[in-house]
């Protein structure tokens, strides 16, 4: 048994068929500026294989590019801007590293806070990492350290983690740590210091005892890990502290066992979303044939121009539209539309794969993607899509639970 299981016994995590999985610099690392090593992540892969195999995604937020550009060219110092070519030199090195352990095609993806805070970037990051899971590909996600400055930088890489989360709507955020998950106190320094499995809320208190200094929570960083959680808790989100240095450990998640720390989330992110998506204001509509609806509600389909018939009101990309019947003019759901009133009048009604040759571009094939659609009344599409395709019925029972 290692240290790490006999810490933190082993709990359940929550059901979830994405998530993002945050692994830093620390298990990745050489010896002596070493470059990348792959122990520790070889680990990770074949988790990330095993979930893929239980018809799961995972994205993947990898740290690890300045240590990659340092063993390249060998010098000292730390400041921005020679952190910013250190990870220039290292980006090819980092996503080579991670597809020598992947069996499927790796992308890699750079993004900024600024990338989250404007709207069209926002949908197009959105946009891409979601046609990247359809295709089957590894998104990993890092910090573009090469043109971010300290104004538009998310900080570190767990914050992005956490911002990532909620912005391909993943069901679960974890976080692979140097060591078992939290503690009341330093448990290097601390021998009274007790493992802590759970955490309801993230707490000031909690937050000023892991900044580091006597008592500390950890062995460093692990203040970013809280705030990252309770950011991710915020969005419904919960989220697992784990080492990801520990063999055992990593293994058990793929049975859905974690040996670390669960965050628990604020409130049921599906649940929260349906909410919103129901009583948010409508800036259109859109009137649907029948086979369209009937995909809708049975299927928990997402909807594609071939089914959409009329297109109503003025509208932008990632606006609220109501979703109607175009026969009796039924109000059947609302979702977030992925192209503007004027576009969606130019492809309604054709096939998705001619999207392209129409427009000239294409933010990918569905009109408003399942997890963005809400039907009134009932399920969202994504939690139907979720309960039918759920092997071990994980997600019917966590709905029967929540019920």
């Amino acid at each position: 048994m290692s240290a790490a299981t006999k810490d933190f016994a082993a709990q359940p995590l929550p059901p979830w068929r994405r998530a993002v999985l945050k692994v830093g610099s620390s298990l990745l690392a050489g010896f002596e500026g070493g470059g990348l090593d792959p122990r520790y992540a070889a680990g990770l892969a074949r988790f990330i294989e095993s979930a893929r195999e239980q018809q799961r995604e995972v994205v993947l937020v990898s740290s690890g590019a300045v240590a990659a550009g340092r063993s390249r060219i060998h010098t000292g110092g730390d400041g921005l801007v020679l952190r910013q070519a250190l990870a220039s030199l290292g980006q090819a090195s980092l996503i080579a590293f991670w597809q020598q352990l992947s069996s499927v095609p790796v992308a890699q993806v750079l993004l900024t806070h600024d990338d989250l805070r404007n709207r069209r970037r926002y949908l197009n990051a959105r946009a891409s990492l979601r046609e990247l899971l359809r295709l089957g590909a590894l998104p990993v996600i890092n910090e573009n350290d090469t043109v971010a400055v300290d104004e538009l930088k998310l900080g570190d890489n767990d914050n992005l983690a956490a911002a990532v989360a909620s912005l391909v709507d993943a069901d679960l955020l974890l976080i692979a740590t140097d060591i078992g998950g939290l503690y009341s106190g330093h448990p290097q320094r601390d021998p009274t210091a007790r493992p802590i499995g759970h955490v309801a809320t993230v707490t000031p208190e909690l937050l000023v005892a892991a900044s580091g200094g006597a008592g500390a929570l950890g062995t460093g960083g692990m203040r970013t890990k809280l705030e990252a959680a309770a950011k991710a808790a915020t969005a419904g989100i919960a989220t697992a502290l784990f080492c990801g240095r520990d063999a055992e450990v990593v293994a058990a998640l793929a049975q859905d066992r974690l040996h670390g720390t669960l965050v628990a989330a604020h409130s049921d992110r599906l649940r929260a979303r349906k909410q919103w998506l129901r009583h948010a204001p409508a800036s259109g509509s859109l009137h649907i044939d029948a086979g369209a609806a009937n995909a809708l509600r049975v299927r928990g389909a997402s909807l594609l121009p071939g089914g959409v018939v009329a297109v109503e009101g003025e509208f932008r990309r990632g606006d609220v539209v109501e979703l109607r019947v175009a026969a009796d003019g039924e109000a059947i759901g609302r979702g977030l539309v992925q192209y503007n009133s004027v576009e969606l009048g130019r492809i309604k009604g054709r096939h998705s794969r001619d999207i392209e040759a129409v427009l000239g571009f294409r933010y990918g094939e569905s009109v408003v993607h399942r997890d963005d659609l809400v039907m009134l009344g009932g399920r969202t599409p994504a939690e139907v899509g979720a309960i039918a395709a759920d092997p071990t019925g994980a997600v019917a029972a966590n709905e029967r639970n929540r019920a």
